[in-house]
């Protein structure tokens, strides 16, 4: 397998961030196997039917997650113990990443988006 920009992104990152990155990745890919795996907005992001499923990144000290327009709504109540922003979640180096949450968030907007297509 030949390496990709997503690859580049994810080997860039700190040590700590590398394994989480690989974990949500490999999550996402499972839910999606046919979405395409790009650099949008400079972080790994993931399209199905050519419009965007998902994007996520690390930062200094968090994972975060950009399930827009509506990953976040539809999950509010399990989101809430986390920090948020317009369209973005983050996952705190200092806790265990909802890998199982994130599995269903991704779920839900490629289903979203398969529909649309």
């Amino acid at each position: 397998m030949t390496r990709n920009a997503v690859d580049d992104y994810i080997a860039a990152q700190s040590a700590e961030a590398r394994p989480l990155l690989e974990s949500i990745r490999k999550v996402v890919k499972e839910v999606a196997p046919e979405a395409e795996e790009v650099i949008g907005y400079g972080l790994p992001s993931y399209k199905v039917g050519g419009k965007y499923m998902l994007h996520f990144g690390a930062a200094k000290h968090h994972i975060g997650l950009y399930a827009t327009p509506h990953g976040h709504a539809r999950f509010e109540k399990e989101l809430s113990t986390y920090k948020q922003g317009k369209g973005s979640v983050q996952f705190p180096f200092n806790q265990p990443i909802p890998l199982e949450l994130i599995r269903r968030i991704a779920e839900y907007r490629a289903n979203q988006l398969r529909k649309d297509a």
